[in-house]
């Protein structure tokens, strides 16, 4: 409806066509005079079987949307006061631990001379890793941008490739001189180049289940399309239209969605 500008010229243009080229609005054989009102109450039936489709596809999405949702009970969070006061306890307890020495308790803090022992080592080791940190820092610096240079030749290449390389064959390619194809999940688009100021009755398009054929009646019996299908699809959904005079676009709905 979109590609034909709206619904109305869609449905004019495919009761044209049933009228122009087809024996449709005569009936069945045998219904005589009533033959129109037949054709009449087809076109409802099948009209009134996609509403009914419809409408039950939008009924699921609605239930869908109103299903509550299930509640998980969040977990509290384990306290952890008891480990954090217990530390501090046991630490102050080995604190005031006093050991027993030659000369009975000894109580006095320890000297500024142990003391100044048990330091050195510490700021001298410290001194130490940060000369070997500043020493590392322009090799680290060195290889992290030649690490850069590299990843940015690799990207370069592969885009080189990604441009250069043809459509993926799981979602489409393309004849040379013919057509292009894409598919998604539920249909299949084809897109031939036609002739400036193409009509859609200068074509001679035929949708099988199973087949397709597309060409100018002019260039009969040859075809530009005429091949089989890989997988059966849907012909009821299926169709085509001309887009700008000169491509013939053909949607053909999978069966196997």
């Amino acid at each position: 409806a979109q590609q034909a500008r709206g619904i109305e010229p869609l449905l004019d243009t495919v009761f044209s066509f049933l009228r122009r080229k087809t024996d449709f609005f005569s009936g069945p054989p045998g219904s005589g005079e009533n033959g129109t009102q037949a054709a009449i109450d087809k076109v409802n039936e099948v009209l009134q079987k996609h509403a009914k489709i419809y409408q039950d596809q939008q009924q699921k999405k609605k239930t869908k949307k109103q299903k509550p949702k299930s509640t998980t009970p969040t977990k509290k969070p384990v306290s952890k006061t008891t480990t954090k006061i217990e530390a501090p306890a046991k630490k102050k307890e080995e604190d005031d631990i006093i050991e027993l020495g030659q000369d009975g308790f000894d109580a006095s803090p320890p000297s500024e001379e142990k003391a100044a022992t048990k330091i050195k080592p510490v700021v001298e080791e410290k001194k130490g890793n940060e000369e070997k940190q500043a020493k590392d820092e322009p090799k680290k610096g060195e290889e992290a941008s030649k690490a850069a240079d590299d990843n940015n030749g690799d990207k370069g290449e592969d885009n080189d490739k990604e441009k250069n390389s043809p459509p993926p064959l799981g979602n489409g390619g393309t004849v040379d001189g013919k057509y292009v194809w894409t598919q998604t999940l539920q249909e299949v688009t084809v897109n031939i180049p036609l002739p400036d100021n193409t009509r859609g009755r200068d074509l001679n398009v035929v949708i099988g289940k199973k087949n397709l054929k597309a060409g100018l009646k002019a260039a009969a019996p040859d075809f530009i399309v005429n091949a089989p299908l890989t997988k059966p699809i849907i012909m009821d959904d299926s169709f085509w239209t001309v887009e700008d005079n000169k491509i013939l676009v053909l949607i053909l709905q999978k069966v196997n969605q």
